[in-house]
Formats: structure tokens, C-alpha cells, sequence
């Protein structure tokens, strides 16, 4: 059974983080060596390894304790799961909106700079300014 440091080599979560996903739920109580140190089964490593590639795609925690718990009860039905994971791809999209606007007035202020002096520099005049940007990016 490997300690909590070969977990966290395997999976790439820091050990702060394993032990922290321990007392919000996410983990369940890690069983004790002899020397009580905390020894995960494979199970456990699966888990991680389903919570770090959730993290990657973005899901919040709490959506990922519900998809837990789903995965948890394989004859349950996948709405509740499709319904989780299509909310996160409308995050995703809003997301990417937002960074090309921001892309798009970056660009538009460079493009609008004389490259001069600093008391003609529209990247400053726009940046003091936020009515002189196109897009609306402010979160």
C-alpha cells in the first residue's frame, strides 16, 4: 500500500492538497501502517486521479464531491452528470469569450499606439480610460 508521497508522485497533487481534499470529503479516511502513517489502495489512487483530472478541466470542488458520489453508484442514471458537465462547458465558453475580448483590445490598443512618448501612448490613455475600449471585458 503506498504512502502518501508515492500518492502524490502518481498523481501529481501536492500531499497539502490530498490531506486537505481528506477533510472536506472528497477522500475518505486513508487506513494507518503499523507506524500510522496514512496508506492509500488503489481505489484511493483512482479517486485522485479522477479529482486532479477534473481540476484540469476546470470543475469546482463541489461539483466534483456530486460527481463522486455519482460515480460512487454506477446503475444511477448520467443526466445529473451531463447536466454537470454541460453548466461546466458553458463556463468554459464564457470564459474564452472573455479572453478573446481581452485578446482583441490588447490588440486594438498596440495597433492604435504611435509608439511615440508616453503623453501619446494609447495603451496608457486606454488603460486609464475604461470607456475608450470596445469590448465590455471587466469580469
Amino acid at each position: 500500500m503506498p504512502s502518501i508521497g508515492e500518492i502524490s508522485r502518481r498523481t501529481g497533487i501536492k500531499i497539502p492538497t490530498i490531506r486537505y481534499y481528506e477533510q472536506i470529503g472528497l477522500l475518505p479516511e486513508p487506513g494507518r501502517s503499523a507506524g500510522n502513517q496514512r496508506v492509500y489502495d488503489q481505489a484511493m489512487l483512482q479517486r485522485l486521479s479522477f479529482i486532479r483530472h477534473a481540476r484540469d478541466l476546470g470543475f469546482p470542488l463541489a461539483d466534483i464531491k456530486e460527481l463522486l458520489g455519482m460515480a460512487d453508484d454506477p446503475d444511477r442514471s448520467c443526466a445529473a452528470a451531463d447536466v454537470i458537465a454541460t453548466r461546466q462547458l458553458a463556463s468554459v465558453k464564457a470564459r474564452i469569450a472573455r479572453l478573446t475580448a481581452l485578446q482583441q483590445e490588447l490588440e486594438r490598443m498596440l495597433t492604435q499606439c504611435s509608439h511615440g512618448t508616453i503623453a501619446d501612448c494609447r495603451v496608457i490613455e486606454v488603460l486609464g480610460n475604461h470607456d475608450l475600449c470596445v469590448h465590455d471585458h471587466a469580469e
